[in-house]
């Protein structure tokens, strides 16, 4: 039996969107949102999960099979989120998000990252 969306815990919720982030569909992805989510990106403002899953969608098209390194640190209902990321051809080494949870879904997220071409280390 499935627990019940109103009770997960904002860890809960970010786990459970990571499994979701790794299987790239979009609505899926989108469940994890409230109907009336706001996505920050440099670019703009996206809302809904319609916003959300076309935010995403950008990301996860930008890099594709990428692998993800995560850092992340609660408080209360908000998670502030470091993260890299390195596909064949692209890199972030700068992403950030904050995540704020309501209800047992994320009812906010802030995105900031810089997309460069790949470099060998």
């Amino acid at each position: 039996m499935s627990k019940d969306i109103g009770a997960r815990t904002p860890q809960e919720v970010f786990a459970d969107h990571g499994t979701r982030l790794g299987s790239g569909d979009l609505d899926l992805i989108g469940e994890n949102y409230t109907e009336d989510a706001v996505f920050v990106t440099p670019e703009g403002v996206l809302t809904g999960r319609q916003g959300v899953k076309a935010g995403i969608g950008r990301l996860l098209a930008d890099l594709p099979d990428a692998d993800w390194q995560l850092t992340p640190q609660f408080a209360g209902n908000v998670l502030f989120l470091q993260w890299t990321a390195r596909s064949a051809g692209r890199q972030v080494t700068d992403g950030v998000d904050t995540f704020v949870f309501r209800g047992g879904l994320i009812s906010a997220q802030t995105v900031r990252y810089t997309l460069s071409p790949r470099t060998e280390q």
